[in-house]
């Protein structure tokens, strides 16, 4: 799998549905990953902070897209604003424990996340979220 994946904040959907073809690059705060499933990281981060249903979460349409899609090569969907605010509000010693969580559970599906990456992806993405909350704006997912 080679993905790109950039986490970035922006103040609205118009905003965000900018960035489609090029991705977020310095017009917005961001944080560049790569090489996992971005739609299935979050609702699987959702329900591993907020003990979501992933059905639940698949039937409400999330992660819900932006932009993009069928013959695009490139989408941009919303992180869900609930996600946001407990990735915001979440403690240090609780990421540690949500990223090891995610590795274990990636792992069962034979797929391997060093678990140093899923740590350092919590952190940042934790502290994007609270960056986002401070300047009223909401995380988008560029993926290409």
């Amino acid at each position: 799998m080679s993905v790109i994946v950039e986490f970035f904040t922006a103040p609205d959907d118009t905003s965000a549905a900018s960035v489609l073809q090029a991705g977020p690059g310095s017009s917005f705060e961001s944080l560049s990953f790569g090489n996992f499933d971005p739609e299935e990281a979050l609702i699987e981060w959702e329900c591993l902070l907020r003990g979501a249903s992933f059905e639940g979460l698949v039937e409400a349409g999330e992660p819900r897209v932006v932009v993009g899609r069928d013959d695009d090569e490139c989408v941009v969907f919303e992180v869900a604003p609930r996600l946001s605010a407990a990735l915001a509000d979440v403690e240090r010693s609780t990421l540690a424990r949500v990223a090891a969580s995610w590795v274990a559970m990636r792992a069962e599906d034979g797929e391997t996340i060093d678990a140093d990456v899923a740590d350092l992806i919590f952190v940042d993405l934790a502290a994007l979220a609270d960056k986002a909350r401070l300047q009223g704006h909401r995380i988008y997912c560029w993926v290409a």
